[in-house]
């Protein structure tokens, strides 16, 4: 009896049938990884109530250690705390317009529970789970204290609700893919965590909160690299401003070590330097909120100040 054998070229064909259906099946599974992985998992459920019963006092506090007004208050007006957004942060990636986070319950963040906030702060992520550009300073704030978020939200809750929502954000295509700053988190951003050194000088650490999470200064006071991340040799050393508007100052001891902590106190209530100069640019808005901590603050904000190390001045 003869036995007869599909041809050889019929086997070929269904194995690669084969392969190509499980390469299919494999790019499937990548995409909805990527998808899933890309829309964010928020770091507290909407209806977490440890973020609950915050101090609206303490709240202020926070609010100007954190130079909210400076990018959220709305252009034009003279009252820094109607929060309406719309200020255009430009940067080598586009130009970014600040959202409203009043309590307008339709524009602003009226309809945000204290969660939400946190989920802002500390994941960089909004209601819904989109990331958020780190234009907002989210990889500092991520470390701020629970009952801090709490204070801040119970003042947010104060101010005036303004209405009318801040303009689209001006971005090239590439950059309007939102779900690709999951990877750039991947690479960038660590959860809950601080740049602070701390040594168990209770006015130096509290100086490190201020100035690596609330205050975020290494944002402006430091370089960046091609993904717009900060280059950890040149933190607190200044570099290009991020809007493109002239060149950042080294804070380290490269640049300001004679100046005393005293000197810095004074320069965070008025502004003064001790060179007999005065600061501009960003850093007079800066100073409009540090002149409104507690002088115990912006003394432990000069303390930490005066610890960091040298680092060379990047050149520009």
């Amino acid at each position: 009896m003869t036995t007869h054998h599909p041809p050889a070229r019929a086997s070929s064909v269904r194995m690669r049938a084969m392969a190509g259906l499980l390469a299919l099946l494999v790019l499937a599974c990548m995409i909805a990884g990527i998808v899933i992985f890309a829309e964010g998992r928020a770091p507290f459920h909407h209806d977490d109530a440890s973020f609950n019963g915050g101090d609206a006092a303490r709240g202020a506090i926070i609010f100007a250690a954190g130079d909210c007004a400076s990018c959220h208050a709305r252009p034009g007006q003279p009252d820094r705390l109607k929060l309406g957004g719309g200020l255009a942060l430009a940067s080598p990636f586009g130009m970014f317009s600040v959202p409203n986070i009043s309590p307008d319950p339709t524009d602003g963040i009226g309809s945000w529970s204290a969660a939400d906030l946190a989920n802002a702060l500390v994941g960089g992520l909004s209601p819904t789970g989109r990331h958020y550009y780190p234009a907002f300073p989210y990889p500092s704030y991520t470390g701020i204290r629970h009952e801090d978020i709490a204070d801040l939200y119970a003042y947010l809750k104060t101010l005036p609700p303004v209405a009318g929502r801040a303009p689209p954000h001006d971005l090239p295509l590439l950059f309007r893919f939102r779900p690709a700053i999951a990877f750039w988190k991947v690479l960038f951003f660590r959860q809950g965590r601080s740049e602070a050194v701390l040594t168990g000088d209770l006015i130096h650490d509290r100086g490190g909160y201020l100035v690596e999470t609330l205050g975020h200064c290494a944002d402006c006071h430091s370089s960046r690299n091609l993904l717009g991340a900060i280059k950890p040799e040149t933190r607190f050393a200044g570099g290009i401003d991020p809007e493109g508007t002239g060149f950042v100052p080294n804070i380290t001891p490269t640049r300001i070590g004679e100046w005393s902590e005293s000197d810095i106190v004074r320069m965070l209530e008025t502004g003064e330097t001790p060179v007999h100069g005065r600061v501009g640019s960003t850093m007079s808005d800066v100073v409009t909120n540090t002149s409104q901590l507690p002088r115990s603050d912006r003394e432990a904000i000069a303390r930490y100040i005066k610890s960091l190390p040298p680092r060379l001045t990047p050149q520009p």
